[in-house]
């Protein structure tokens, strides 16, 4: 099979051996994959894959058909379409996951469009649970124009809670209005606590963080008394000065959480609680994926440069023949 492997800082398309299902996973014959900034973290070599996937070849979420079961799988079966997160190896014709971490893909739902589900709705719905946002609250979200924050924008809505995002770019909250966005904040232009406190008036009752970095300690700021926030990526960099008094004064919560390292039966816990709250929402249309475009498969170099010049409004997805 074809594979797009990371060879000195670099992909190159190549032939690879095709990949045998252990026991209780499956195969699958992949049909589109969704685009990350983690991929390309691990192509520079800053972000190492798990030690149960390939090394040398990204991809963390897919859509495609099953085409082989391994021992002991009753679940799903072989020719059914599924999607689903894996710790690498989706850049590839073939990969093989665990049974436990696909779920269906939605009746009417297109590869490409299933594609950009798994990863980011997972990941906004692990996020908001960890945060325990309930209706009427202000949630604040960061770069609420990715395919993870526009995830959360609609998960926060469908909790009748409302939403402020955040984006370096105003076009990208303009369009972020048609998702329910409540109020934007352009962190280029507009000091963000005031932003934020004079929609919410005492501040966010919680914030998803996608970017981290200096951002962060004015995040903090931003939330009132009792405030809850979820560091969910760090692209805006891994440092920053918070001033610990108002933590304390204020008795904010803070919690990290990541995806990609958690172990096979944490992962399965994170897709159940996804399926179970989130996949009846999409199939009805109550929510949606957001796809920037798609490109085909051996432009997958030209899909990482346009993450990395953050140009995407929502995924770019890679879709194969």
């Amino acid at each position: 099979m074809r594979a797009w492997v990371i060879e000195s800082g670099h992909l190159v398309l190549r032939e690879v051996p095709l990949p045998v299902p252990g026991p209780g996973c499956v195969r699958v014959r992949v049909r589109a994959v969704g685009v990350n900034r983690a991929d390309l973290l691990q192509v520079r070599g800053a972000y190492p894959a798990p030690p149960d996937v390939p090394a040398d070849i990204p991809g963390m979420e897919f859509a495609g058909e099953v085409d082989e079961l391994g021992e002991g799988v009753e679940w799903p079966p072989a020719g059914d379409w599924v999607m689903g997160i894996v710790g690498g190896g989706a850049y590839a014709e073939h990969l093989v996951v665990p049974a436990e971490h696909v779920v269906p893909v939605p009746r009417g739902t297109a590869f490409a469009q299933a594609a950009a589900l798994p990863e980011a709705f997972v990941t906004a719905h692990d996020a908001l649970e960890r945060l325990g946002v309930t209706a009427g609250e202000w949630v604040l979200v960061h770069a609420v124009g990715s395919g993870v924050g526009l995830a959360a924008l609609q998960l926060v809505k469908l909790r009748g809670a409302r939403c402020i995002g955040t984006s370096r770019t105003r076009g990208k909250l303009e369009r972020s209005a048609a998702f329910g966005l409540d109020a934007g904040v352009n962190t280029e232009e507009e000091p963000l606590v005031a932003a934020v406190r004079a929609v919410s008036g005492e501040g966010a009752h919680a914030a998803v963080d996608l970017v981290g970095g200096a951002l962060f300690p004015r995040t903090l700021e931003a939330l009132r008394r009792c405030g809850r926030l979820v560091l969910v990526g760090l692209t805006a960099g891994r440092r920053a000065e918070v001033d610990l008094g108002l933590v304390l004064n204020r008795r904010l919560r803070i919690e990290g959480t990541v995806l990609r390292s958690r172990s096979r039966a944490e992962k399965a816990m994170a897709v159940a609680a996804f399926r179970e709250a989130v996949l009846p929402a999409l199939a009805d249309g109550r929510v949606r994926p957001v796809v920037d475009r798609v490109l085909p498969f051996d432009q997958v170099p030209d899909a990482l440069g346009v993450v990395e010049r953050n140009q995407n409004f929502g995924k770019v997805v890679i879709e194969l023949g």
